[in-house]
């Protein structure tokens, strides 16, 4: 008998420690949760640094592309105002050539009438020579047949030679006039076509400055979308370390709500055990005494009796859901199955992107269901992921995301808290997607723009 109250005794006393060893699981499970919780803080503040310097960057190349978009403008009005004085060059020269045409019109006359007077100076010089020059004159002078008309002949002579004079002088200034006028015309023309390539290199060179300018802004633009198109990775970034904090925080809350229901239960155990052991103590010890002071027969009757001891049997509710056909089984191990459905992409290199997860298609109304017990950190509608749930996880003191994209609908709310093949969507084709598919994706540690704690998920689900 006392055998018997020494092993019972021991048997509550292993319940108890089992009870007690708990708090220790869940304790250290919170010290770990609290650890993830300060290192995705960290990550945060460096994704907010990151974004700080991507939004100086930005500006900075706005600057940059304001100053040349100045430069381009200016360059611009600079070619509008050559443009206008290659015109008026233009009109200048188109001009001149209408004098020049004017002009060879005037010379053609010149050269006629010049041409004429040398024909009246030949003849002149011919004169000159059949008859000895001068002889004529005094042939003219002796010839008069009185003194008045002597004195006629000589006025003759003398209108005779100042005709040939003034024949010479007009000779002379018609070509010297002539010879002005190309002269002008033609220095004129000369000095405007010059005036004219030297407008056309000056625009010529404006055209490159601008060329470049183009150029520059163009440059510039595509790595100020560059660098906007980082931020909001970072941006989004952030706000799912903000969301995976916030999952933490309510798996920390959890645990604790666990860890003083456990106390609870421990204290009410360890009292009724402690209440049990001494009433069956009392019985045992009463039964005792009573077997001592009876009789052989007594004893033979109290042993035929026997020492009935009372067994607790504990139930719970089963939990039954009903069978969907497209609905995976749970499976025992880490993560489960998400989706069902077959691989039709896997991780890797594809379009000269890294594909961070894995893709299941399968056809008609088919629905995604949590990998693993946790948190929803976020649920939204993403420009790339479409539809989206992000599930936050700790097993074994590791902090896990999955994420599931593409979804027709979403079925799980920020901050619930799921269960390990419940279903949190239905597989659809939305966002930056081609046919009806689910996107999951399986992170150790953290979710981030670069994806760079993914993992291959059929290295963990047997899919």
């Amino acid at each position: 008998m006392k055998k018997n109250i020494i092993a019972m005794n021991a048997s509550i006393m292993i319940g108890l420690g089992s009870i007690l060893a708990a708090p220790s699981v869940y304790a250290e499970s919170i010290s770990n949760l609290e650890k993830q919780k300060e290192s995705i803080q960290e990550k945060r503040s460096g994704v907010e640094s990151n974004i700080s310097e991507t939004e100086k960057k930005i500006d900075n190349l706005q600057d940059k592309q304001m100053t040349a978009e100045e430069q381009i403008a200016a360059i611009e009005a600079k070619i509008a105002e050559s443009a206008k004085k290659i015109e008026a060059k233009n009109a200048e020269i188109t001009q001149t050539k209408k004098e020049i045409e004017a002009l060879k019109e005037e010379i053609k006359v010149l050269k006629e009438r010049i041409a004429k007077r040398n024909e009246v100076l030949k003849e002149r010089a011919l004169s000159f020579q059949e008859t000895g020059g001068d002889v004529n004159y005094l042939e003219v002078l002796f010839g008069s047949s009185s003194f008045g008309d002597l004195v006629d002949r000589v006025g003759a002579v003398a209108t005779i030679a100042e005709a040939d004079r003034d024949i010479l002088k007009e000779h002379e200034l018609d070509k010297k006039d002539l010879e002005e006028k190309q002269k002008a015309v033609e220095t004129k023309l000369a000095s405007l076509e010059v005036a004219k390539a030297e407008l056309l290199e000056i625009q010529k060179q404006q055209k490159q400055q601008k060329q470049e300018k183009d150029a520059l802004v163009k440059k510039l633009k595509q790595q100020t979308k560059k660098h906007e198109d980082e931020k909001m990775g970072l941006e989004e970034e952030k706000a799912n370390l903000a969301a995976q904090e916030k999952a933490i925080k309510s798996a920390i809350s959890l645990e604790h709500q666990r860890l003083a229901e456990l106390e609870a239960a421990r204290k009410k155990a360890a009292a009724e055990a402690k209440k049990r052991a001494e009433q069956e103590a009392a019985q045992a010890a009463a039964q005792a005494a009573q077997a001592a002071s009876q009789t052989s027969e007594s004893k033979k009757q109290s042993s035929s009796s026997g020492y009935s001891a009372k067994s607790n049997s504990s139930s719970s509710p089963s939990h039954s859901s009903s069978n969907v056909s497209s609905v995976p089984a749970v499976s025992s191990g880490t993560f489960t199955r998400p989706s069902a459905g077959y691989v039709s992409s896997t991780m890797g290199e594809r379009w000269n992107k890294q594909h961070a997860g894995i893709d299941i298609a399968a056809s008609g109304t088919v629905p995604v269901v949590a990998a693993a017990d946790g948190v929803v950190s976020r649920s939204y509608f993403s420009s790339s992921y479409g539809n989206v749930v992000f599930v936050t996880h700790s097993i074994g003191g590791q902090q896990w995301t999955t994420v599931y994209a593409h979804l027709s609908s979403r079925q799980a709310s920020e901050g619930a808290v799921v269960a390990k093949g419940q279903q949190i969507g239905i597989m659809g084709n939305t966002g930056h997607s081609y046919g009806q598919h689910l996107h999951f994706e399986l992170h150790k540690g953290p979710w981030n723009y670069s994806k760079s704690n993914a993992v291959n998920p059929l290295n963990y689900i047997n899919i």
